[in-house]
């Protein structure tokens, strides 16, 4: 479906991330994906992909750090060439606590990695992206199902979502979709660390579908929208969350 695509996906060496490089490299994609400091999870992804038969490449982007998106998508194109696929999928968690007790530099920098550096590879995908592209950005449930202690994630997420409405209208004339996804509670080594097991088995009762939602799930849901079946889809943010609203 994706064969001859060349397809950059931000934060791709764990979890989600990963899921959707190994699912695109599955279709025949060649991927791109940063990683900030867990080499040896994406040496494992490589070696997972290629011996699949498929193609990645790893490039080391602490996206908090000044610059680091343009590094990214200048390395992209020297080992890519021309650019059809963008996952903004990369994004720091944030632990819960209330907006009074919130530093401005830990605000700050969850906005530089969610937000500030989805837009920067997303205004250079304007510019070099080939038409008829795909522009996926992963959000979040939290959006529309808030929490407290949470703002500055929610909020840059929110951000997010009003990015891709608003690049879905500026790309639509040369043919670039532009979409987020919203994973609901998704079953990641980050989920774990975050929430006791007792409130994870409760998440996972209060979907229709009974459980934790799988990276494979978030990816196939991305896969879908960055492939051809989904040209009429386009400035729209879809809820992957097996229920879980």
């Amino acid at each position: 479906m994706l064969k001859d695509k060349n397809a950059v996906v931000t934060g791709g060496s764990r979890g989600i991330g990963r899921a959707i490089v190994e699912r695109l490299c599955r279709e025949g994609a060649s991927v791109v994906f940063s990683y900030a400091a867990a080499k040896d999870a994406a040496e494992e992804v490589i070696r997972t992909v290629e011996a699949a038969g498929g193609t990645a490449h790893a490039v080391r982007a602490d996206l908090a750090e000044p610059g680091a998106a343009e590094l990214l998508m200048e390395a992209a194109e020297e080992h890519l060439g021309a650019l059809d696929i963008l996952v903004n999928n990369a994004a720091l968690a944030f632990t819960p606590t209330p907006i009074a007790e919130t530093e401005e530099a830990a605000f700050e920098r969850v906005m530089a990695v969610n937000t500030t550096a989805v837009f920067l590879t997303t205004r250079y995908a304007a510019r070099q992206m080939r038409d008829g592209g795909r522009i996926v950005n992963i959000s979040t449930l939290n959006t529309v199902r808030s929490a407290p202690g949470i703002a500055p994630y929610a909020a840059s997420k929110g951000a997010v979502e009003q990015l891709t409405a608003v690049a879905a209208r500026e790309l639509g004339p040369r043919g670039i979709t532009v979409n987020a996804v919203s994973p609901g509670a998704t079953d990641t080594d980050l989920l774990r660390s975050t929430n006791p097991p007792e409130r994870l088995e409760m998440v996972a009762g209060l979907t229709a579908l009974g459980r934790l939602g799988q990276p494979a799930d978030i990816a196939d849901v991305v896969a879908l929208l960055a492939g051809p079946d989904a040209r009429w889809i386009t400035g729209q943010t879809i809820l992957a969350t097996g229920g879980l609203a």
